[in-house]
């Protein structure tokens, strides 16, 4: 089979030209980055949700630079192919162009990111502009965003009156015209949804945003049930229950630890008999040791002492 090509920016938008779905996730560490990489994830995203799902935060606000640096480079050393593209957290481009390029500049250097999501609309195009011109793909990030969490008033479906989906229109196109390469579309009601994937010319990709985007994103620990929030949500299909399944390991293993039923023999590693004699006297493991014979005795035995 012939090997994958790395997936850039241009095969983003080629795939949205040619009408194929774009397949995103989350990862936050080397063995879901590899995961996700063999199972032929288009683009993995390193989101700050990692305060929520990793971290356990209550909220995506705590998240720091340094997080973000620290995750991003674990997902990058297992990811060849899939395009990767981090979050820049709270606070870390609402400042003077010329911090937000230092603090993007750290993500794509030392976390070597292939791009940089942020979150916002018309306010934050400067931003979107200094990096793009810089040199560095932007994602864009509307509807929902999590950083904006407490003025926003909790997580709410957005575009519902016309006057948000007014707003959300006008915000993804002066995001699109600032240089973003495509756009999240976060609790954004369908057909909003599906009026900005057919006006924008840069992907869309949506999580909890109805079908009509040009892609798709979930988190991983909500796809594969792994410690997920025990509130379900509407717009999240659970493929696999990997939570039970090692909840249920760790229990099993608790209680053949408690009954001494692990370690068993076969977990085991033995010395030489010699070696054990010398060290300890006796004979060796007692798993190892058999009884010696009546006529081994007699043998061993000196002379003064045998019947």
């Amino acid at each position: 089979m012939e090997a994958r090509r790395p997936v850039t920016t241009a095969k983003l938008r080629k795939m949205k030209e040619d009408r194929v779905p774009i397949s995103v996730i989350t990862a936050y560490d080397y063995p879901s980055a590899m995961l996700a990489e063999q199972a032929g994830i288009d683009a993995i995203l390193v989101g700050d949700s990692l305060g929520n799902v990793v971290l356990g935060y209550d909220s995506t606000i705590p998240v720091t630079l340094e997080d973000m640096i620290y995750h991003t480079k674990a997902v990058t050393r297992a990811a060849k192919t899939s395009f990767v593209i981090a979050d820049m957290p709270f606070m870390t481009y609402h400042g003077s162009v010329d911090q937000t390029l230092r603090n993007a500049a750290r993500l794509m250097q030392e976390g070597l990111a292939k791009a940089l999501k942020l979150e916002g609309g018309a306010e934050i195009v400067p931003a979107v502009q200094a990096l793009t011109q810089a040199g560095i793909p932007v994602m864009a990030h509307i509807g929902l965003t999590p950083q904006s969490i407490h003025q926003i008033g909790g997580y709410k479906v957005q575009g519902k009156s016309s006057a948000q989906a007014e707003k959300l229109l006008e915000d993804a196109k002066a995001l699109e015209q600032a240089g973003a390469f495509a756009i999240v579309l976060e609790l954004v009601t369908d057909e909003l949804a599906a009026h900005l994937t057919q006006t924008l010319s840069i992907p869309t990709i949506g999580i909890g945003a109805g079908a009509s985007c040009d892609g798709q994103v979930l988190v991983f620990h909500d796809l594969l049930g792994y410690a997920a929030d025990i509130h379900p949500k509407r717009f999240v299909k659970t493929y696999a229950h990997i939570g039970e399944a090692i909840r249920n390991g760790i229990r099993q293993y608790v209680d053949e630890v408690k009954g001494r039923s692990f370690p068993a023999q076969e977990h085991a590693f033995h010395m030489e008999d010699e070696v054990a004699a010398s060290l300890y006297g006796g004979g060796g493991s007692s798993a190892q040791a058999e009884p010696a014979s009546a006529e081994e005795k007699r043998v061993k035995e000196p002379a003064g002492q045998r019947e």
